[in-house]
């Protein structure tokens, strides 16, 4: 029994380096790791959950680059769930594919991906972060602005998550809505992936980032576009008939306001139209550093007891002939209106 209990102790320390393998797995009797070990399977929303694998044939993997680092900025990880179903009109099942994506760096320099970055993240589903965290929180999709020791190059450093789905059968590959979770658990993945890649990188705060308060609702669910879009005086379109464009009020507050406008059609991702943001935080107006400024470029800086305010809009050429009188008419309405409402002169810096 003695030399038993020796060789078994001796095939464990062996074997000690292969834990952690069987710990990001997965294997038995582990739980599995995601994203530099961020999320643990079973933990948080249900896409980490036994209930994502319900459907046959269900399974969860990652795959994730190196961690970020000091010297290598920037770092992603997809956790994907791949089922399938059987197919009424084909013998071939029906593929589904869940993603969710994280990714730490600074915000992209081209102008851009820059303006796609901020339509994706700044979209007026998203509520503001509570706790003093200068971020943005949805189903699909969250946003977390990094402390200044996590620079680049003076480009602010941003974590974020967001959530693609696609559906592929007889007619060929089409996109699907698929939300994360609650606004909570997704906030919560985004502080552990946040706290995480910090440590990664070197640049954590002395505590990890915590949340603790409720999470705002944003003002109202997405409905058809109307003219002012989101209610704002002067933002003025005349959209078409088709009930396609569809608009997202945001937050309306005093630091922040943000205003969508999308193009939805069945199977394919939704198309970003128009997008309007006041933004006054300090850590949040730094995410529009490097774009060009001015009425005619869409973005606008302003102080405004005693902060600069950043005014930003960007309307995509769909909408761009459709506004009414202009487009640069429009975002200097869109300054002017928020300016006064928040107290700030801003039309006048425009």
């Amino acid at each position: 029994m003695r030399t038993l209990a020796v060789a078994a102790g001796a095939a464990v320390l062996a074997s000690g380096a292969g834990l952690y393998g069987l710990s990001e797995s997965g294997s038995w009797p582990f739980k599995a790791n995601y994203c530099w070990g961020a999320w643990q399977e079973d933990s948080g929303p249900d896409f980490l959950g036994e209930k994502a694998l319900g459907k046959s044939g269900s399974e969860r993997r990652a795959k994730e680059s190196a961690p970020p680092s000091a010297t290598r900025p920037n770092a992603t990880c997809t956790v994907t769930v791949a089922s399938s179903v059987p197919d009424d009109d084909s013998d071939d099942p029906l593929a589904f594919d869940e993603r969710v994506t994280v990714a730490y760096g600074p915000v992209p320099a081209a102008a851009e991906e820059h303006r796609a970055w901020i339509a994706h993240f700044f979209d007026g589903s998203a509520s503001p972060l509570p706790d003093g965290l200068n971020g943005l929180v949805a189903g699909d999709r969250a946003m977390l602005v990094l402390p200044e020791a996590c620079d680049v190059s003076g480009r602010p450093s941003v974590v974020t998550i967001r959530s693609e789905g696609w559906g592929d059968g007889h007619l060929g590959k089409k996109a699907m809505s698929f939300a994360i979770g609650s606004r909570i658990d997704v906030a919560r993945m985004l502080l552990d992936a946040a706290n995480t890649t910090m440590s990664k990188a070197g640049c954590s705060p002395g505590k990890p980032l915590r949340s603790t308060s409720p999470i705002a609702v944003t003002a109202e669910k997405e409905d058809r576009a109307a003219t002012p879009l989101c209610r704002i005086p002067g933002v003025t379109f005349e959209f078409p008939k088709d009930p396609a464009h569809q608009q997202r009020v945001g937050m309306v507050a005093e630091r922040l306001q943000t205003c969508s406008a999308v193009w939805r059609a069945r199977g394919v991702p939704d198309e970003p139209a128009a997008q309007f943001v006041m933004a006054a935080e300090p850590r949040m107006a730094a995410l529009f550093d490097g774009l060009p400024e001015g009425v005619g470029q869409g973005l606008v800086r302003a102080t405004c007891d005693g902060r600069t305010t950043v005014f930003y809009g960007n309307v995509e050429p769909g909408l761009k002939a459709r506004s009414r009188p202009d487009e640069r008419q429009v975002f200097a309405n869109f300054v002017k209106s928020v300016g006064e409402r928040i107290g700030c002169k801003a039309g006048e810096n425009a």
